[in-house]
């Protein structure tokens, strides 16, 4: 990847498909080894998980849902919400309320695709979890 760019957010978001075989889709924007930059879509609602290796600030684009961070209550999020949890914190998105539900994300450090870790092992796996898709 170059040094510098400029995304279109908004064209990579409608660009997502209309359904998918996975829980999330996503594009990577930037992938280096201090932070990784994303744009997703989630299709399904997304069980109680935790990353190992990285911290995640989302920011709502578009959609609305209702997620668990932590032991905070359930809060219903939407556009221009910015959620933030630091690494091995549980989270979920019991319910989307809104399609599409369109999410900026960025991973500190960088966040393997391979780090989904689900709290009952049963709800899924990595390959299960997100697809990663050019849509730029």
């Amino acid at each position: 990847m170059p040094d510098t760019a400029i995304f279109d957010i908004n064209a990579i978001a409608q660009n997502f498909p209309a359904t998918a075989t996975t829980m999330l889709i996503d594009t990577r924007l930037t992938d280096g080894p201090n932070a990784s930059a994303r744009v997703f879509r989630a299709y399904t609602p997304a069980p109680p998980h935790y990353h190992a290796t990285c911290d995640e600030y989302l920011l709502v684009l578009s959609g609305r849902a209702r997620m668990i961070v932590g032991d905070q209550p359930v809060a219903e999020v939407g556009p221009g919400q910015l959620i933030h949890f630091k690494q091995s914190v549980i989270h979920s998105m019991p319910e989307i309320l809104e399609h599409p539900f369109v999410v900026f994300a960025v991973d500190t450090p960088r966040r393997d695709p391979s780090d989904v870790i689900f709290v009952n092992p049963a709800d899924g796996t990595p390959d299960s979890f997100i697809k990663t898709e050019r849509l730029y």
